[in-house]
């Protein structure tokens, strides 16, 4: 923390990785306490200050910290393993374990993967009202029929919680591989699309998220980025 006073919730967000408003949802509910009172709204911290949540000490650190991983097949966006299945934290050092996804990639996905202890930023990233853009390719068990594809990208296809739809551009001839792109972030959006209409998706790469790409990271690797 600076030597200067600093707002509570900023200093919340950026040791718990949460956005400032949930800071302040946090201090409104009596989570939060300032040298054994009880923060409120408004309320700033010095660097000497003791702030508990939930009767335990503020973990983390105050430094915003910016990650970019390139995440394999096989790996679970969670701090707990799943089964046999490892987590994204065994491909980073001890000292990011703070940081959290922006956003997730299922198991069988791979690409680029954002963490953050900066929780504006992870919420500009993933709340549907700022449309970031992502992009993937996508691998199909059979041949995207043309009329399928004209449902999902003129049309959208109901998935349960709403309609999907995508822009899809062709990458062979085969019709089997597809570039996706979108603005959503729904639970497996993609997969439950195309599962909706009778295909599976053997394969699913993101390239991009937002104006983060993975330039030359190979599977597996790490590197710290900015915010843009």
């Amino acid at each position: 923390m600076s030597s200067k006073p600093i707002r509570l919730n900023k200093h919340l967000a950026l040791s718990l990785g949460i956005s400032r408003r949930e800071a302040d949802e946090y201090i409104q509910r009596g989570r939060v306490h300032i040298n054994g009172e009880i923060a409120q709204l408004g309320n700033s911290v010095l660097p000497e200050s003791e702030i508990t949540v939930d009767g335990k000490p503020l973990p983390g650190s105050t430094k915003l910290e910016y990650v970019a991983l390139h995440k394999p097949v096989g790996y679970v966006c969670s701090r707990k393993a799943q089964g046999d299945n490892p987590t994204i934290y065994s491909l980073l050092p001890a000292s990011m374990s703070h940081l959290k996804p922006v956003g997730r990639l299922d198991k069988d996905s791979s690409g680029i993967l954002l963490l953050t202890n900066d929780g504006d930023f992870a919420h500009r990233m993933t709340h549907p009202s700022f449309q970031k853009t992502k992009s993937y390719i996508v691998q199909l068990d059979k041949p995207l029929e043309p009329l399928h594809q004209q449902m999902i990208s003129d049309y959208g296809v109901e998935i349960g919680d709403g309609p999907s739809k995508l822009h899809l551009e062709r990458t062979d001839d085969t019709r089997h591989e597809w570039r996706i792109t979108m603005h959503e972030g729904r639970n497996r959006q993609i997969r439950r699309t195309f599962l909706a209409l009778g295909y599976t998706v053997t394969s699913l790469h993101r390239l991009t998220f937002g104006s983060y790409t993975l330039n030359n990271l190979t599977p597996g690797t790490y590197a710290a980025t900015v915010k843009r």
